[in-house]
């Protein structure tokens, strides 16, 4: 893997931006904008819906993209940084355990969905380990 892949680049008429993906901690769309949330709480935001940052993530990443997850209409979260699914109360929480801790609001659905996600891919790591 070089070191590139590492990166997602956002060019603008105005500015580059350059993001470390291992510090991207969630993105959150708003509209025709996406804000981008990073480990040392810096927030920036582009002009392209969640959408767009959903296949600029896809195309610039290729095998590093599933560190994203796409939830529900507004969040893509960066999946290393997962603490707590709450379906009943409606929210997730990310996490560096240290630094800093992000409640985000989300659906029911898209969280049952997450869960599901994520337990079946623990017990697909535990089933590879064993082998």
């Amino acid at each position: 893997m070089t070191t590139e892949s590492q990166y997602l680049y956002i060019n603008t008429r105005d500015e580059l931006l350059r993001f470390d993906c291992s510090k991207i901690v969630y993105m959150e769309g708003d509209g025709n904008y996406t804000n981008i949330v990073l480990v040392n709480k810096l927030k920036a935001s582009v002009c392209m819906n969640l959408s767009e940052m959903q296949r600029l993530i896809s195309e610039s990443l290729k095998e590093r993209a599933s560190m994203f997850i796409r939830i529900g209409k507004r969040f893509i979260v960066n999946v290393n940084f997962i603490y707590q699914i709450n379906v009943l109360r409606q929210f997730l929480t990310v996490t560096d355990g240290t630094h800093f801790a992000f409640q985000l609001g989300i659906s029911k659905e898209a969280l049952r969905q997450l869960k599901d996600l994520m337990i079946q891919h623990a017990n697909s790591k535990k089933l590879n380990n064993n082998n």
